[in-house]
This record gives C-alpha cells, structure tokens and sequence, in this order.
C-alpha cells in the first residue's frame, strides 16, 4: 500500500481512497470499498483501466517495449531459456534447477497420452469443424474422465498432478485434431522425445515414414511458445480467472480461455496476417497499392500484423522472432509467393515515414503466422499453436487466484433498461 491516497467528490461528500503501487512502480486508485461508502462504482467499458488482480506473475510495460516472466526479461528466457523450463518457472515462481527441471519433465512426459476412449469424440466432429472448437471442447471432457479434478478442495499433489497432466496432453490434443481433420492415422506420443519435438512429430509424422525433426524449426517453436507464454491480464487470462472463481475446475476454466482466445480480436491475429497476404497475392501481389490502402483514412482496409493495442514502441516479441522468422525460411527453402509477400511488405514498412512515425512495426503475430506457414501449419491451426504456447501462463493466473483466495468474479453494471412496468394480458395487447 502506498502512503499515497486519492479523493473524490461526490454530491458534496469526499471519499478517501488508498492507492496501492506495485513492485515496478505502477499505481492504482483501490476502488473496492466505493460502492460502501458512497453507493457509487465506477463505469469502465472493456476493462481498459480497471486493475481486477494483484499479480506477481507478468510484468509488461507497452510504452516502454518490456515483457517480463516473473522478473525475467523475455528475451534472456527466449534465447536461452526450454519452453518447459519457462512453464515451471510461470507455475512455481522461480527457475528450476537441474533435479527439479527433470522431474518436471518427466511428469509431462508420462502424462502425454490421452484415454483410447477420447478417440471416438474425434470421429463425431464434422469434417470441417475448426481445431479451436475440438481442442476447447475436448481439454473440458478432460474433467469427466478425472473426476477428482472437481473438487475445488483436493491436496495440493492431486492439483499438480492435473496441471502436468493438461500440459502434457493439450499437445496431444491438438495433434489428434488435425490429424482428423485430415483423414491420416493419429500418432501415438513418442516419449523419447522432448516437447517441442514430440509435438512435431505427432503433427507431421506418418506410421509408413521416418520423421525427422529439423532443430531450427524446433528452436523457432519453442521461442515462439515461450513469446505465448503469458501476457498479464488479457482476455482469454481473465476469462480463465473469472472461470475459476467460481470454483469452477482446472480444465473447464482452461477451456473458457480456449474459447476467449478463439476470437479473431485475441488470439486469431496471426491467421488474419496470413488471409491477408493471401488477398494481397490474390489480387496481383501489387504491394504498394495495399499499403497506399492501409494509409487512406477512408479506406476500411488495414494491415494486420502491425502495430498493437499494448505496445506503443516495438514489440519485445517481435524482435526476437524475427530472427527465428529468418533462419526458418532460410533452412526450410520454401518457395512461396506469400511468404514473399510477406518480406516484401516487412521491408516497406519497416522504411515507410507513415509506418515508423506512428511506430506501427511488424509484431508478433505477423512472424509467428509466416514461420507457422513456412513450416507446414495449416492456417486453422495457428490460434490452436498460441493455446499451446499460453497454456502454462493461463495455469499459473488460475492458480494464483486459488491460492490467494479471490472471491467469485462478479462485474457490477449501469442499468440502461426500461423502468417498472406492469405485465398486461396478450389479449388486451
């Protein structure tokens, strides 16, 4: 608590209010005992100034370009740092050390497979049903096949038990969806792998054909699961701490987030930068004419993958993807008109006075949707590939709610409605 405090003014009466300030330095007005003193509460549509938590997990700065991990810069954890590491140290705090980081890993590893029984919802879906919609249904029937993980008062063993069981199995998951999707043979885990690589197998193996898993494609995926890992208090987080406010379990709320995550205004960017691309090359490949589109103010077209709503500089992600964006297409080869969109629009906006005055650099999601391109993801998957990387940080938000003992999520509101009115008969209508 601050020794700082706010007033307001209302109808003549002045309310003191404390002001609580965080380790780096943020300050808020603490509002929770407004509508007692005065009978007022505070109105602010989307949440966009409204601290709903105390965290100790993500710092991030959007004008200043930093994203940290429970203290660590992101881009020491991103160079350095496995995805599984960065997920323990989401989940406990600190950095494993050699024991506690192999124990970790071989908790995931024995948890991978799915029951034979889950097998059988696949074949229900229809054979166009999108992968977000599978994966968040089916990480939610997680929960009838281990019934223990309802009850909200479990030993804590029995909670981390269900957590390396959900992170084992969302790649699992994810993979038997789009092998479904594609009519070929579901492979099976291959524990002697390690997360990032047994992922890729299971995405792109084939039983009749040896699978290789290529290092540069495995480091660019684990950066870019790590880049996912956790962003503070977005939407899809909130919604999984509001979720289990309720006391609701681990996998139904994970599937809540799944589902905030789905829409195209969160999680659905990066296929947006692609379909995009895909419109541009459509349309001839004339570049500047789009980007000459992009700059009239009266022409509904934007770019994606440009700019964002947090970050008022450069993307701290950006930067480092990039790098990986390049080595991928450099080893990989690929000829392909879009992805040389792609670079071809990269290098007018990173000059163009229009796009560097108003800072609106490539971020993220427009390299994570060219690397998920260049290496074989189907555009569908994409908002699947940023659940895998935010799972960890939606378990470590759901957790801390838990653990510090938050009360039930329940947003007030300001009625706009009609007054009292009194019900009158259909025939006298």
């Amino acid at each position: 608590m601050s020794s700082e405090t706010a007033k307001i003014i209302l109808n003549g009466n002045e309310y003191e209010l404390p002001v609580v300030e965080g380790s780096e330095g943020e300050k808020a007005i603490d509002i929770s005992k407004l509508r007692a003193l005065s009978g007022y509460i505070t109105l602010d549509p989307g949440y966009k100034n409204t601290g709903s938590t105390t965290s100790a997990i993500t710092f991030l700065d959007g004008e200043e370009g930093i994203l940290h991990y429970r203290g660590y810069p992101i881009e020491q954890l991103a160079e350095k740092a496995s995805f599984l590491e960065v997920s323990y140290l989401l989940l406990h705090g600190d950095l494993p050390n050699k024991q506690q980081l192999a124990e970790f890993e071989g908790n995931i590893r024995y948890h991978s497979l799915v029951h034979e029984d889950m097998k059988r919802f696949f074949e229900f879906f229809p054979s166009n049903a999108h992968p977000m919609g599978i994966l968040a249904a089916m990480v939610n029937s997680l929960s009838t096949f281990y019934p223990k993980s309802q009850d909200p008062h479990r030993p804590a063993r029995d909670v981390e038990r269900t957590i390396h069981r959900l992170i084992a199995k969302m790649p699992t998951l994810a993979a038997i969806s789009y092998k479904n999707n594609l009519g070929h043979p579901i492979m099976y885990p291959d524990n002697r792998l390690g997360y990032i690589e047994n992922f890729l197998y299971m995405m792109f193996g084939l039983p009749t054909e040896p699978y290789e898993v290529d290092p540069v494609v495995a480091d660019a995926l684990n950066k870019l699961l790590i880049l996912h890992a956790d962003h503070e208090q977005n939407c899809s987080a909130s919604t999984v701490r509001i979720v289990g406010s309720s006391q609701s379990n681990l996998y139904s709320s994970i599937s809540a987030g799944i589902a905030a995550l789905w829409g195209p205004l969160h999680g659905g960017a990066n296929q947006e930068v692609i379909e995009m691309l895909e419109t541009i090359r459509n349309d001839g490949g004339d570049i500047q004419k789009w980007v000459d589109k992009a700059k009239d103010k009266d022409d509904p077209f934007r770019l994606f993958g440009f700019g964002h709503r947090v970050y008022k500089n450069f993307d701290p992600r950006a930067r480092i993807i990039k790098k990986a964006c390049d080595e991928v297409l450099k080893k990989m080869g690929v000829n392909d008109p879009v992805l040389d969109i792609a670079k071809r629009l990269e290098e007018i906006a990173l000059k163009d006075d229009y796009f560097v005055e108003r800072k609106l650099y490539p971020n993220v999601d427009f390299y994570s949707g060219i690397i998920y391109r260049a290496i074989g993801i189907p555009t569908r998957m994409f908002t699947v590939m940023f659940a895998l990387g935010r799972l960890p940080g939606w378990i470590a938000q759901w957790r801390e709610m838990v653990e510090n003992k938050e009360p039930i999520g329940r947003p007030r509101q300001i009625y706009t409605g009609a007054t009292k009115r009194d019900y009158v008969p259909v025939e006298k209508r």
